[in-house]
């Protein structure tokens, strides 16, 4: 019983994180700030939901184990490389952010892009 009550508790969590990167996506300005909330709230409120299932169903809890895991280990590479195609085709960013991967004259030098992701 007490067990389900954490179950709950756990699964309100999930969803608010998860709603949170649902806002998030929805307020955010540019594609850089609506991929942080896409993949880092996201990604914790899903595993709060994982978390959740366990409470209510012990015996998945391998499968959930590797779900979270597999979700952990992923969403950062798949995070880059959106940042990077999106970095890639809008090519300059606003005057106010810092450009690290921009030439002098401020545009997008690819070579130096490619040496950076190797």
């Amino acid at each position: 019983m007490v067990l389900q009550y954490v179950g709950l508790i756990v699964l309100w969590i999930g969803v608010m994180f998860s709603t949170v990167g649902i806002i998030g996506m929805l307020r955010f300005p540019d594609v850089y700030t609506r991929l942080h909330a896409s993949s880092k709230v996201a990604t914790l409120g899903i595993v709060f939901l994982l978390l959740g299932m366990i409470c209510f169903m012990p015996g998945l809890i391998l499968k959930a184990i590797v779900l979270a895991g597999f979700l952990i280990l992923t969403a950062p590479v798949a995070s880059h490389a959106i940042a990077s195609a999106a970095h890639r085709s809008l090519g300059r960013l606003p005057a106010d952010q810092r450009d690290d991967l921009a030439d002098e004259d401020g545009r997008v030098n690819f070579r130096k892009l490619r040496n950076r992701q190797r």
